[in-house]
C-alpha cells in the first residue's frame, strides 16, 4: 500500500463540500511574500470565503485572508489582497471555459505545504447544491454511518 503524501494542511474550507458539487479537484502553486509564509507556517490563514477568479489572463485567489506577521513589520503584507496562482496556460483555459458555464465556480478546498515545503492551493471546479440536494447528501451521509455500525456490531 503506497504512504499518502506528507503534506502539513494550513486551512481548509469545510463547507465547500456542503456548498458545493465538486466536479474536478486541479492542485495549483500560489505566488506569497516572505511575511505570508511565515504566518502560513503559524496556521493563520482562512479561505472559507475565498475563491478564484481571472484577472488579466491569469488566475488570481480572492477573498483569502492571512493574517500579518508580527515580525515583519513595516513590510507586513495586505491580509485580503489578491494571490496569483501559477498554472499553466492549458490549464488556464480549461477552468476559465468551466467557469463560463452556468452555475460553475472555482472553490479553494485547501491550503497546505506540499513534501518540498512550498505552498499549494487545491482548487475545486464546483457547481452550487440546492436545498434539496444538501438535504440528500445528508441523508446518504447519515445511511452510511449507521450501516457502518450495524456492520461493526455483528
Amino acid at each position: 500500500m503506497a504512504e499518502p503524501s506528507p503534506r502539513k494542511v494550513i486551512a481548509l474550507n469545510r463547507r465547500a463540500r456542503h456548498d458545493f458539487a465538486i466536479e474536478e479537484v486541479v492542485e495549483a502553486g500560489i505566488i506569497l511574500l516572505g511575511s505570508e509564509v511565515k504566518s502560513m507556517r503559524l496556521g493563520r490563514a482562512d479561505i472559507s470565503h475565498a475563491f478564484a477568479d481571472e484577472r488579466e489572463g491569469d488566475i488570481y485567489l480572492l477573498n483569502a485572508h492571512v493574517d500579518e506577521y508580527k515580525g515583519a513589520n513595516q513590510f507586513n503584507h495586505e491580509p485580503k489582497r489578491p494571490r496569483k496562482l501559477l498554472l499553466k496556460k492549458r490549464q488556464i483555459s480549461k477552468l476559465m471555459g468551466a467557469v463560463q458555464r452556468k452555475g460553475v465556480t472555482l472553490i479553494p478546498l485547501a491550503l497546505y505545504f506540499n513534501a518540498r515545503g512550498l505552498v499549494k492551493v487545491e482548487l475545486g471546479i464546483a457547481k452550487g447544491k440546492n436545498l434539496y440536494d444538501k438535504r440528500a447528501s445528508l441523508k446518504e451521509k447519515e445511511w452510511s454511518r449507521q450501516k457502518s455500525r450495524v456492520l461493526k456490531g455483528e
